[in-house]
């Protein structure tokens, strides 16, 4: 007589299936896409129409073209060189007339009046430049404003910025203002 092979029950196996589904749904992380954290200039107050007027000198182009060669200030630099370029062009510390003008103003919480720079980094790209490329760029400008806000801090409250309270930080802020214009890619090497 022949032996027959024995059956599994396979409803359990569907139970056990959803078991370690519903285990690794709940216990997997999923990778959330971080961005940059840019915040907007406010609104004009007298309108989206009214065209702010800059002087010429104020303005310090940043571009990047499609071989991600790097240009600042009309002339062609490598990314390490950038935030000392920046921080030069901000400070303007020899008060150049080629550099950005500065303003006189008083800050709440500090005491006296500080030179407040007007310079506006504009950073300009082409359609062909690498991603990694930008934001090497911009991680060199965000860096060159964190310095030049620290650097204020320490002379001003003996700290460094991150270390300040939120009234503190705001007065360095006002101080040295990040102004940062992005513009949208171009095709700049078909010009």
């Amino acid at each position: 007589m022949a032996r027959s092979a024995g059956e599994i029950n396979a409803a359990s196996m569907a139970d056990i299936a959803f078991l370690l589904l519903t285990f690794f749904l709940m216990t997997t992380t999923m990778n959330v896409d971080t961005s940059l954290a840019r915040r907007l200039p406010p609104m004009v107050e007298d309108g989206p129409d009214k065209k702010v007027e800059i002087n010429r000198r104020n303005i310090m182009v940043v571009l990047i073209n499609k071989n991600d060669r790097l240009f600042a200030g009309g002339q062609s630099m490598e990314v390490g060189e950038l935030r000392e370029a920046v921080k030069e062009f901000i400070l303007n510390p020899t008060d150049s007339p080629a550099k950005p003008e500065k303003e006189l103003k008083a800050i709440p919480g500090i005491n006296g009046q500080f030179h407040i720079s007007k310079g506006v980094i504009s950073l300009q790209n082409d359609r062909g430049t690498s991603y990694g490329a930008y934001i090497a760029v911009q991680n060199e400008l965000v860096a060159a404003y964190t310095e030049m806000r620290d650097e204020f801090s320490i002379t001003h409250f003996g700290r460094s910025y991150a270390s300040l309270d939120d009234d503190q930080q705001e007065a360095v802020r006002e101080a040295i203002p990040q102004t940062i214009s992005e513009a949208e890619p171009k095709d700049i090497t078909k010009k």
